[in-house]
């Protein structure tokens, strides 16, 4: 070699390949974090339909129509602590004069289970007169009583009542439907069971979000029938 040669140049150590696993750990967690945005995005949509049309009893506004949703009878068919509730903030509505019907929807598929006349006999006997309650027997869901109230009962525009962590699903669904609807929410049932059935009910709305969503988009029929004249027939006893 030449005494003036340049010294080799050194060789570079080869750069080290980023490992398998973390490539895999990268796009696994993308694909979590578009999957749980998408998990979510019928319940934002439900969020943001029902923004601001939920009102405690002393901010609703008035509809003469109201509509009621079941939620279960106990053992001996009366109202479950939670239906009772809602019947409790329907009665709250038309004592205030802000309602003048009430349509109680709920199950009847059985001769043994008969939601709608369990909430017509509970509000009775709390002093609401029995020609202001009209009963809906196949309000098998809450798409199922939003649009029976439109379709079958011809209800444009109403108050629909159920807890709070319900009404917003409730709400949206009936404005979906085309029903011009505002939600009243019972919170008065929370610390039952120590909350836990108020949470319980929190997390099923984020499922039955989807459900709503494919009914919608589905545009599913609800169990139909005839038309039925009960809520004209009892607001035309109301007016004056």
């Amino acid at each position: 070699m030449a005494e003036n040669s340049p010294p080799p140049t050194p060789r570079q150590p080869p750069q080290p390949r980023r490992p398998r696993r973390r490539r895999v750990l990268r796009w696994a967690v993308a694909l979590l974090a578009v999957g749980g945005l998408t998990a979510y995005l019928p319940w934002l949509w439900v969020v943001r339909q029902s923004d601001g049309h939920v009102h405690p009893v002393a901010e609703a506004p008035s509809a003469d129509v109201t509509l009621v949703l079941g939620a279960g009878l106990t053992p001996n068919g009366r109202p479950s602590p939670y239906l009772a509730a809602r019947l409790d903030v329907a009665k709250a509505l038309l004592d205030a004069g802000k309602t003048q019907v009430l349509l109680v929807s709920g199950d009847n598929r059985t001769e043994d289970y008969d939601e709608p006349t369990a909430m017509r006999d509970y509000l009775v006997e709390q002093g609401v007169p029995a020609w202001r309650v009209v009963l809906d027997f196949a309000g098998r869901d809450t798409y199922d009583s939003c649009a029976r109230a439109q379709r079958i009962f011809g209800v444009d525009r109403l108050l629909v009542v159920s807890q709070g962590y319900h009404v917003p699903r409730a709400v949206a669904t009936c404005r979906a439907l085309g029903v011009d609807a505002e939600a009243v929410g019972d919170w008065s049932v929370q610390p039952l069971s120590n909350g836990a059935t108020w949470r319980w009910g929190e997390f099923r709305e984020r499922g039955a979000a989807w459900k709503t969503a494919w009914d919608l988009l589905s545009h599913r029929d609800p169990v139909l029938g005839a038309p039925e004249s009960g809520v004209r027939d009892a607001l035309n006893r109301a007016r004056p």
